[in-house]
């Protein structure tokens, strides 16, 4: 072997390290470690049937934790922020290795809304939150399924005018990740049970547009 040739398998060599550890880096960014998989949100977290569907999507390598709390909100300035909820001790206790967070709807209640010019500093406290935790976790924002008619004084105008860009605001500032759940469910009141909170097949549609984002 020539000298020339020994410097072309040399640098061969070097330059195959250099992409291996470089794909590597990557990878480790853009693939999150799913064996803690934290879901907050409110109710239609807590109590439809998408997160067991996400769980059956993962697999039984990863452990999915559901801290949803019905009627919590983002703004602290109601009666159920999650921020102050017991769900956050039981989260901090789960030391997640990425969380999901689906929160916002309620946020569009006639008597949350008002205070609407806090969502986004309340939400990125609420972030904060999260990336303290010692796991530190990869965290990714959710824009809830749309609001159809109901009775629970949810205002589908105040959550397409005033919730969603606040959503998408927060996510870029923070440089975190977005899930749009809302196009995938826009135009089905059929997937929802009373206009807010999904059933089987609306579920089935969260599960499977955030699985496709995680993974």
């Amino acid at each position: 072997m020539t000298p020339r040739v020994k410097i072309l398998v040399a640098l061969t060599v070097f330059l195959v390290i250099i992409l291996s550890v470089f794909f590597y880096v990557e990878n480790s960014r853009s693939h999150p470690d799913l064996s803690r998989l934290a879901l907050v949100g409110d109710s239609i977290t807590q109590i439809t049937s998408y997160p067991d569907q996400l769980q059956s999507l993962i697999g039984l390598n990863s452990t999915i934790g559901n801290f949803g709390a019905s009627g919590s909100t983002v703004t602290l300035n109601s009666i159920e922020p999650y921020l102050t909820n017991c769900s956050m001790q039981l989260l901090q206790d789960f030391q997640p290795t990425t969380v999901v967070v689906m929160l916002g709807t309620n946020d569009a209640r006639s008597d949350v809304y008002p205070f609407i010019d806090r969502f986004i500093d309340d939400y990125k406290e609420l972030v904060f939150f999260l990336k303290s935790l010692e796991s530190d976790p990869q965290i990714f924002l959710v824009i809830p399924p749309p609001i159809y008619d109901n009775n629970i004084n949810l205002s589908s105008e105040n959550f397409t005018l005033g919730i969603i860009p606040r959503i998408e605001e927060v996510a870029k500032e923070l440089n975190l990740p977005i899930i749009d759940v809302y196009t995938h469910m826009l135009y089905h009141p059929d997937y929802f049970v009373d206009g807010v909170h999904p059933n089987h097949d609306g579920a089935k549609i969260i599960a499977d547009v955030i699985y496709s984002k995680i993974t």
